[in-house]
């Protein structure tokens, strides 16, 4: 069955592109069919994959220019498909507060493509704007990555009022499907009494694997490549694996 996931956290910088490039690479690599929808006018999921940020893309189906189907990319390796985006996004912010249904065009666009893909991953912008909005009525669950620092614990806050928000309004089947710690340090005390309150406060809800500091998730990008094709035997890759297994355990008992 399929499962349709938003990559969601409004505060930058905590590694939303990076988990939705490398979780979508390591689902990949298990054998199973993965859609990636680039939602980010930044368009950084599509180059970290080596792809081009040219039409059609998501701006386009937003637009009623093409069908979703029309702007699916083969990625670079197999069982992973990408949707594009590109810098004409940032129309769609100004564009769809005027269109009725605004909120569910994602949604519509996706619906007729669940049956193709395993797992449907959208990587959202850091804002919580319309096309995050679109994203979490479109999603079965919202995949939160937080850096642990004081700061991500405010606006994990915020976020888990907006998905409440959200189910009240739009998508009531709408689920937390995990937090994901990510710039993982064991070493400073901050990341770990962050970790604590995390696991304390979404009991079974923060995934077991952690993603560290790790210099080939920084690195992969610039030269278009998840980090398990970059460099495999990596920690960061290796974390991506294990969070990938992780999932497909959680979610139908299958190992990766």
């Amino acid at each position: 069955m399929s499962r349709t996931i938003a990559i969601v956290n409004q505060k930058g910088g905590v590694g939303k592109t990076t988990t939705a490039v490398n979780l979508s690479a390591s689902l990949a690599l298990a054998g199973v069919d993965i859609l990636l929808i680039d939602t980010d006018p930044q368009g950084n999921t599509t180059s970290g994959l080596g792809l081009e940020k040219e039409a059609p893309g998501l701006y386009d189906v937003y637009a009623g220019r093409a069908r979703m189907e029309e702007a699916i990319r083969p990625a670079h390796m197999e069982h992973l498909w990408v949707v594009p985006s590109t810098i004409d996004l940032l129309g769609a912010e100004i564009e769809l507060p005027g269109k009725e249904g605004r909120e569910r065009i994602l949604a519509a666009e996706l619906a007729p493509l669940k049956e193709r893909f395993r797992y449907i991953l959208i990587d959202c912008p850091p804002s919580l704007g319309i096309l995050t909005l679109n994203a979490l009525v479109a999603a079965d669950s919202a995949l939160v990555p937080v850096q642990c620092e004081y700061y991500s614990l405010e606006g994990l806050g915020m976020l888990s009022q907006t998905l409440s928000l959200v189910r009240g309004s739009f998508n009531a089947a709408l689920e937390l499907e995990g937090v994901l710690l990510t710039m993982y340090d064991p070493r400073n005390t901050l990341t770990r009494q962050v970790e604590a309150e995390l696991r304390q406060h979404f009991a079974g809800k923060v995934y077991s694997t952690v993603i560290p500091r790790n210099i080939t998730l920084a690195e992969a990008p610039s030269h278009g490549k998840p980090a398990l094709v970059y460099d495999a035997r990596s920690r960061g890759a290796q974390s991506y694996l294990a969070l990938a297994r992780e999932m497909l355990n959680q979610n139908q008992g299958v190992k990766a």
